[in-house]
């Protein structure tokens, strides 16, 4: 072997040596190649037009794909449970929330997963309030009108929810022990489906997410009375929040980015940053608030604290409900 082609030999060698840590850490690239988000609800609802909606805006910034899957099933469960088993890379992640991850946990005798331990969760990702609305005959016209209705009609009232355990129900539970009311729980296979039986008068009321509430007000169907979050909504600044009402009275659905336990605290820190950095643009904030929702950016540390309190709180009023899933 001629000099030359021995010291390119050890030019070579040498290079292996040091690409090899390099092999090692190849997460810092993160994101290096696609990334898979789990959507575990269905297409074509708000939770996949809100995802696809930032997983764009993600892609724009990383130049890199981020592909929607859906994986329905047990109101989250089957998506979640995908999250949780996948490979802790960064490569897979998903949309985690209220129902899977602080109702769940109380609402199901047993869970595939446990919300607390096998999720890295990395930000906030949207809130979105329900809607109180109520059928056309109802002679209330406010919530405490509304209130006071209930109260001097004991039981002869109802209410929907797109099914138990879902933040349809939960705001009607509150509004039950907070109001001091008698109404009844009449659970269906999403809200779409409530609202012949709402406009027919044979359920009254049903606190829906707010881009399927106002739809059904705004063509006259149904009135609407308030908002489930502490604060108005911009989308609908003429209803006030039942809080103004109920102090302290506060159901909000809320999502989050996570992925499985064990994803590199720096790829945690750099999915953190550039979802954060998408829902931060003004044009994804616009299109959030267009469907009712308000763009949520955190860091990991503060939405994970965030789920463990939404957690206690919820627990005690969803036993109350007597919800259970065994």
């Amino acid at each position: 072997m001629t000099p030359t082609a021995t010291g390119r030999r050890a030019v070579l060698v040498a290079a292996g040596a040091l690409a090899a840590p390099r092999a090692l850490t190849a997460q810092e690239g993160w994101p290096a190649r696609p990334v898979r988000y789990i959507n575990p609800y269905a297409a074509g609802g708000p939770t996949d037009t809100l995802s696809r909606q930032l997983c764009q805006k993600m892609a724009e910034l990383s130049g890199q794909q981020f592909v929607v899957e859906n994986r329905t099933g047990s109101g989250g469960i089957v998506g979640n449970l995908a999250i949780a088993q996948s490979t802790p890379d960064g490569y897979t992640l998903g949309l985690g929330g209220i129902a899977t991850h602080a109702i769940a946990p109380t609402l199901y005798a047993r869970l595939p997963f446990d919300p607390h331990r096998d999720f890295t969760f990395t930000t906030g990702m949207w809130q979105l309030p329900n809607l109180l609305v109520v059928n056309n005959d109802i002679p209330a016209r406010t919530v405490p009108e509304l209130i006071a209705h209930l109260k001097a009609n004991p039981g002869r009232y109802s209410y929907a929810s797109a099914g138990s355990g879902t933040t349809l129900h939960i705001s009607g539970e509150l509004f039950r022990t907070m109001g001091g009311v008698e109404i009844t729980h009449i659970p269906y296979r999403g809200s779409a489906a409530a609202y012949p039986d709402i406009i027919a008068g044979r359920v009254h009321m049903i606190f829906d997410n707010i881009p399927g509430a106002l739809a059904q007000a705004r063509e006259g169907r149904v009135r609407a009375l308030g908002v489930t979050s502490l604060q108005r909504s911009p989308v609908v600044p003429d209803a006030p929040a039942i809080a103004e009402t109920l102090p302290g009275f506060d159901m909000t659905s809320w999502t989050c980015l996570c992925g499985p336990a064990g994803i590199p605290r720096d790829v945690v820190a750099r999915i953190s940053a550039l979802a954060r950095r998408a829902l931060e643009t003004e044009d994804l904030k616009r299109a959030y608030l267009d469907q009712g929702a308000t763009a949520w950016p955190t860091t990991p540390e503060q939405i994970a604290d965030f789920r463990a309190a939404e957690e206690a709180r919820l627990a005690p009023i969803i036993r109350a409900s007597g919800a259970r899933v065994d």
